[in-house]
């Protein structure tokens, strides 16, 4: 007897202004499957999530939940047919704490309207502990840790008794210890009845953890595939529709003169007095790579914040070509020749509600190439981001498109567009390929291995060991706020650098 899909969408089709985001796709979800949809960025992926969530509707087609058709004005109209959402930006309010986010919207009440927190508390625990979804429920989410946030956003969804889950690109701000734990967490809740949608770039993932995968390529579906039968090669053709090339082939590196030098830096939370970074040094070439590895949360976020100049050292010094910028403004770094890819797109590389052209120019807008004293070249601009848009792939009508309606990969090439076609002597990437698809991961890995080839210093900042692995020349691996562990590129084994990262210091490489 033939199994009724949970979840039907058949024909959907989505047409916004000059765009099909989705053209007559048909899904289905099985009852204990984790479904993989895999495409490249601007495929259709997120919009198709997001009408199945209620949150955009369909031009045409429909959705049937059971075999019933069923139809979602809004997000709350899912949510109580069982659909739950995990967004790749997590949508929780920082000030309150985990069990308050949790319940938000939905809290168990007394007798008169009171809410009942301590029900809730219960309520939450039993979940928490019924899924192996670790939290601190009375931590304030705003310090809480990424991996903590996420599952956060799981168990809002399973309290509010989600029958499918979606999860948009979840790992991609994980550590490899709870990319692990969330896939324990994912076949947990697969085998209880919760089918899953897994949206993600990283076709290992897709391979290690999915039971079929389904790829979309501009806005279509291109066809599907059991997990037995896929290799990274074949989806990888599939969703970008030519042979990609998943390993980059570079010659070794030649350094010349030394260009970053960091010395001695130090940092402290200035509330705990707690050591972030603790007297950590070490120095980049020209034409080289140095990888910097570590879980998250030991210092690399107060590194970027120093090197970027965000944030005072409380001891020690950051050079450039000889010259001190440790008191540099942004601005001042950037004549001198940083160039930086940060880690957050959204709060640190754009603004949102800008359009492509401004946001590509940030930073040289005051440029005499782009704006007089009193007026801007709006020609200049235009045709300046139209070219780059062009060179690095960004998927757009034109310029004058918001950023904020951009895919997450989207966005993220606007940046790398805009801070690796700068006159650089130091290019800072920090979790450079973060949410984009194979294909840009391949043209932002060889355009920054041809930046050193032309005689660029890149520090690389990745929680992927993977990336850090193969394109770095040296690896610097922080624990605690120390380099605990320096190997070069060619003698670096994962099994080294995975114990270093885990503090094991007496390892040799």
């Amino acid at each position: 007897m033939p199994v009724t899909p949970i979840i039907e969408m058949s024909g959907i089709t989505k047409v916004f202004p000059l765009v099909v985001a989705n053209d007559h796709v048909d899904l289905e979800v099985y009852p204990g499957e984790i479904l993989g949809l895999l495409g490249e960025n601007g495929a259709g992926k997120s919009v198709l999530m997001s009408i199945l969530y209620g949150l955009l509707q369909p031009t045409s087609g429909q959705i049937l939940i059971n075999g019933e058709p069923v139809e979602f004005n809004s997000a709350h109209d899912a949510i109580a047919e069982g659909i739950g959402m995990v967004h790749q930006h997590f949508m929780l309010v920082p000030p309150l704490t985990v069990v308050e986010n949790i319940v938000l919207g939905a809290e168990p009440k007394r007798s008169g309207g009171r809410l009942d927190m301590e029900t809730a508390a219960k309520q939450v625990a039993e979940l928490s502990r019924r899924h192996g979804l670790e939290v601190d429920l009375q931590a304030r989410v705003e310090d809480i840790p990424v991996g903590m946030a996420q599952r956060v956003e799981i168990l809002k969804a399973i309290y509010r008794e989600a029958r499918v889950l979606v999860l948009d690109e979840p790992t991609a701000v994980l550590t490899p210890q709870e990319v692990e734990g969330l896939y324990r967490i994912m076949r947990s809740l697969a085998d209880a009845g919760v089918p899953i949608i897994f949206i993600t770039h990283k076709l290992h993932e897709l391979i290690g953890v999915c039971d079929r995968i389904t790829v979309m390529r501009r806005g279509k579906v291109i066809g599907s595939v059991d997990t037995d039968d896929a290799t990274p090669a074949l989806l990888a053709e599939m969703m970008v529709g030519r042979e990609v090339i998943l390993e980059i082939d570079k010659a070794p590196a030649t350094p010349a003169e030394t260009v970053l030098v960091v010395d001695g830096l130090t940092v402290r939370n200035d509330d705990t007095d707690r050591t972030l970074l603790d007297n950590i040094s070490f120095e980049v070439k020209a034409g080289e790579i140095v990888g910097i590895a570590g879980i998250a949360g030991n210092g690399q976020d107060e590194l970027l914040d120093v090197l970027s100049g965000l944030r005072m050292p409380e001891a020690g010094t950051v050079s450039l070509g000889g010259s001190d910028v440790t008191h540099a403004d942004r601005r001042k770094r950037i004549r001198l020749g940083i160039s930086m890819i940060p880690q957050d797109r959204q709060r640190e590389g754009l603004i949102l509600s800008f359009t492509i052209a401004d946001n590509i120019v940030l930073g040289e807008h005051r440029d005499a190439t782009f704006a007089t004293r009193i007026k801007r070249n709006f020609e200049a601009i235009s045709s300046y981001a139209r070219k780059l848009m062009k060179a690095f792939d960004v998927r757009a009508s034109d310029e004058t498109v918001l950023v904020s309606n951009l895919s997450g990969g989207n966005q993220q090439k606007v940046v790398v567009a805009r801070e690796m076609s700068r006159d650089t002597k130091l290019l800072i990437a920090a979790q450079p390929t973060r949410g984009v698809d194979v294909g840009a991961i391949e043209f932002i890995h060889r355009n920054i291995v041809d930046m050193r080839d032309r005689g660029t210093a890149v520090l690389l900042v990745s929680t992927e060991l993977d990336e850090v692995m193969q394109l770095s020349d040296r690896i610097l691996v922080l624990f605690r706020g120390r380099v605990i562990g320096e190997v070069s590129g060619d003698e670096a084994t994962l099994e080294t650098v995975g114990l270093w990262m885990a503090g094991h210091r007496e390892v040799s490489a």
